[in-house]
């Protein structure tokens, strides 16, 4: 009984970490994401009120453009903007640990005879 409390609270903190979204700095680092791709998120001349205009990126639906709305990266664009372009000491405030940091890079495979 004395080992269920505290294994009850973990789980309880690591439930409510996965909830969270993310933290100020990583919401920060995806606004600069946006921010750096919006010459293909957004549309430079104006549309009529009745006129949609619909972006995607590698054949998935990334959101409707209108003029001065910044549309969020993808997941592909966010990692590749952590890893090229961010500036390394935000990256590193945002993600300490760099669990849950989004990579470009495909995982190691075991060797296999």
């Amino acid at each position: 009984m004395k080992l269920l409390i505290p294994a009850l609270a973990i789980a309880a903190a690591f439930s409510a970490q996965a909830s969270n979204k993310g933290t100020p700095e990583q919401a920060e680092l995806r606004a600069e994401c946006a921010q750096s791709y919006s010459d293909t998120s957004s549309i430079a001349t104006p549309v009529a009120s009745n006129e949609y205009q619909f972006v995607y990126a590698n054949g998935k639906y990334k959101g409707e453009a209108k003029p001065g709305k910044l549309l969020p990266c993808t997941s592909q664009q966010y990692a590749a903007y952590l890893d090229n372009k961010a500036d390394p000491a935000k990256v590193m405030n945002a993600y300490p640990t760099a669990a849950g940091r989004p990579t470009t890079k495909k995982k190691a495979e075991p060797f296999r005879l």
